[in-house]
């Protein structure tokens, strides 16, 4: 296992699906549970010191406690997606606030992409099959908005 993907409630798999659909097309072997650290605060202490994981991407709303708590008991990096929602501005502060010597990469809002993204490129560090995939993604990224493009300049939206 290399990347564990965690959210703190079951209403936070669809940004999860979005981290590991990334995931799946950069070949990177994953998981995803559900923990929070509030009322599992156990289970986040144990997923934090599993050894088979490299990166932590821990999605989580609200207060938005868990990618710290998960920092707080491992040294890997933890990226945090913040949850959009009634209280976004807390989320996102929770993570990028974090005190000094807990650092959580933070992504924007609901960016579960970008997670999966920023965790294939550290995995890419030391990971050639990975870095490459990186490049044919961003290659496929480039090819689309060339093609879209294209086609706009051959609509009647050109006037």
């Amino acid at each position: 296992m290399v990347v564990q993907i965690v959210i703190g409630s079951k209403s936070d798999l669809a940004i999860a699906k979005k981290a590991s659909d990334v995931l799946k097309k950069l070949g990177i072997e994953h998981r995803t549970s559900i923990a929070s650290a509030h009322r599992t605060p156990d289970l986040v202490t144990s997923l934090a010191e599993s050894e088979d994981v490299q990166v932590f991407i821990a999605i989580a709303g609200l207060a938005a406690a868990l990618p710290g708590a998960i920092a707080s008991h491992t040294t890997r990096p933890v990226i945090g997606v913040p949850v959009s929602g009634t209280v976004s501005l807390d989320s996102m502060l929770s993570m990028v606030q974090m005190p000094k010597g807990m650092p959580v990469a933070t992504v924007g809002l609901d960016s579960g992409e970008n997670a999966a993204l920023l965790a294939g490129e550290i995995l890419a560090l030391s990971d050639q099959k990975i870095a490459d995939a990186l490049r044919e993604y961003r290659h496929d990224m480039r090819q689309k908005v060339i093609n879209d493009n294209q086609e706009l300049e051959g609509s009647d939206v050109q006037g």
